[in-house]
């Protein structure tokens, strides 16, 4: 049994006709005959009931279809894996904002089992993030509160919560504090994104005020981040959150940057697709804790 009579069986299966088949597959009618005959003479069995008018698979042919199927699409895998070792080695990685120096960390204990492995980081929006990974243009993807069920052919695997902090302006009385009560900032407006921008995020906020027992105040923001903060930090007072990460690796005296009392986390997934091996490596290297040292990591 070859391969081209496989081809050749499941063309004319799906198109019917001997003809038509011939086409897709770009040989002769008499060829692509012969190939099936060839076939059904090494499966002593008949997979079409030939007419002048129509060409039907015979209940033999009915079961063999799925086990041909099955043949070829394992040959496909088989193909797409030599070209992917045959390519120059590099991990196409898809991030998102706020990883401070996480990313840094994870970067160097990947590098550190992958020498030879080139990382190729692409910073973009959540939907464009995910629709790389599905058709194969990037390899792997840090995605926030990801819904499984809306990428059913990917595979969210857990790697951490990222902190959110309240960020107010420093002169606030509130900014004494050691953490913030949300129900304290009933009076302040909420500097936030539109929800269709970042869902989970606004969710979590919205709903944990809700629990707080109020309903903020919508303001809107200023461009950048650092619009946004420079904005909060001068006239009517206003607070916003922000990743902890992006808080720590922010200068500004205008601003201070607090924990809430109850606490507020995005949980954060490497997203892989599920037909490709797990990358193991890069998943450890983002499970290890960001604040060990080289020295400790090694040990």
């Amino acid at each position: 049994m070859e391969l081209r009579q496989l081809r050749c069986f499941v063309a004319v299966a799906e198109e019917l006709h001997f003809g038509r088949a011939a086409e897709r597959l770009m040989l002769g009618q008499p060829a692509v005959s012969q190939q099936v005959r060839l076939l059904e003479r090494q499966l002593k069995v008949e997979l079409f009931d030939r007419s002048p008018r129509h060409v039907r698979l015979t209940p033999a042919g009915e079961r063999f279809l799925p086990a041909a199927l099955d043949v070829l699409a394992a040959e496909a895998t088989a193909r797409a894996l030599a070209a992917d070792l045959a390519a120059p080695a590099v991990l196409r990685l898809g991030t998102i904002t706020g990883l401070g120096e996480r990313l840094d960390a994870i970067l160097d204990a990947y590098q550190r089992g992958a020498p030879e492995v080139r990382v190729e980081m692409q910073s973009i929006p959540v939907r464009e993030r995910l629709a790389r990974l599905a058709d194969g243009r990037l390899d792997a993807a840090f995605v926030r509160s990801a819904v499984a069920e809306q990428s059913p052919e990917l595979r969210f695997l857990p790697v951490w919560q990222d902190e959110l902090v309240v960020a107010l302006p420093a002169r606030h009385p509130l900014a004494d504090r050691p953490e913030i009560d949300l129900a304290d900032l009933a009076g302040l407006p909420l500097r936030m994104t539109e929800r269709q921008n970042h869902p989970a995020l606004v969710d979590l906020v919205l709903d944990a005020c809700a629990r707080a027992g109020f309903e903020p105040t919508r303001s809107p923001l200023q461009g950048s981040l650092q619009d946004t903060l420079a904005a909060i930090g001068t006239g009517t007072p206003t607070w916003t959150v922000l990743y902890a990460a992006t808080a720590r690796m922010t200068s500004t005296t205008r601003i201070a940057f607090r924990p809430c009392r109850t606490p507020l986390a995005l949980p954060t997934s490497l997203a892989v697709r599920r037909s490709a091996p797990v990358p193991r490596l890069l998943l450890d290297a983002c499970r290890r804790d960001p604040a060990m040292t080289s020295d400790d990591q090694d040990s």
